[in-house]
């Protein structure tokens, strides 16, 4: 495992504890003490599904879900220890990065649907996308990072995850299981793209133990053609544990973390 993987999967609790003595934000106020026992409350519940499943707690990181909430509830968090965080609009996106650039070692994953022409944009500044699930994003994917490689824009290849489809169901994106490997062969050829693993939803109408599982055989299987691509990305507030027992490396959260919506998607 490589250091920058390796970080990835520091134990939550310790990773918070030594970013907290690096942070120069102070925390304080009702929203940061709302947010610090939340933080607290959803690690514990982390670890302990971790020990359910008879796993480190190491293994699973949480990705907070900061969209429609603002830069002040990530600096907060910034200083409560979180480096990485999740957003899924491209402009809403790119305000919070401009507007926290003084922050050091922040990682920002864009975790939404990318439509192609706001992939120039995404690739100054994501660390990861997820829900790539077609060639032509993957190829936009793949100029757009090059471009700002060249452009010194960024200096890392762009980390992508494979949205898988648990349903079929076009309006929800992903793609199924029997053309992933071919669009994980094409990532992984890419210049400018690394190919580090595999993300999902489950159904509505499914139980999520039942999506996960088949997810985890997914993953499995592509594992034995890629196996860099260990990220499995998958879990949110209503379903972590089982998306922990069926192997995922990274829980998305963000209502168990920040709360109801402060304002509405429109």
């Amino acid at each position: 495992m490589d250091v920058i993987e390796g970080d990835r999967r520091m134990t939550e609790s310790a990773a918070a504890a030594k970013a907290s003595e690096e942070a120069r934000v102070t925390v304080s106020g009702e929203r940061a003490v709302e947010l610090a026992g939340a933080l607290k409350a959803l690690i514990e519940r982390i670890d302990a599904a971790c020990r359910a499943a008879g796993r480190d707690p190491g293994a699973v990181r949480l990705l907070p879900v900061t969209k429609f909430f603002p830069a002040s509830d990530i600096e907060i968090l910034y200083g409560l220890g979180r480096r990485e965080f999740g957003e899924s609009r491209e402009q809403e996106a790119a305000a919070k990065v401009a507007q926290l650039g003084h922050l050091s070692h922040m990682r920002w994953e864009f975790i939404g649907r990318l439509q192609r022409n706001k992939v120039k944009s995404v690739a100054r500044w994501a660390d990861t996308v997820y829900s790539v699930d077609s060639d032509r994003l993957a190829t936009t994917l793949d100029d757009g990072t090059r471009a700002a490689l060249e452009a010194g824009e960024r200096d890392t290849p762009l980390r992508v995850l494979l949205q898988v489809s648990l349903d079929a169901d076009p309006a929800r994106g992903g793609v199924r299981d029997a053309t992933l490997t071919a669009l994980a062969d094409q990532v992984a050829r890419s210049e400018s793209l690394q190919l580090a693993g595999l993300m999902a939803i489950p159904p509505l109408d499914v139980e999520p133990d039942v999506a996960f599982e088949r997810l985890a055989r997914i993953h499995a299987s592509l594992l034995t053609e890629h196996p860099e691509a260990r990220e499995l990305s998958a879990g949110m507030s209503s379903d972590l544990e089982a998306a922990i027992r069926h192997g995922s490396t990274c829980v998305r959260v963000g209502t168990a973390l920040m709360g109801a919506r402060p304002i509405t998607s429109a």
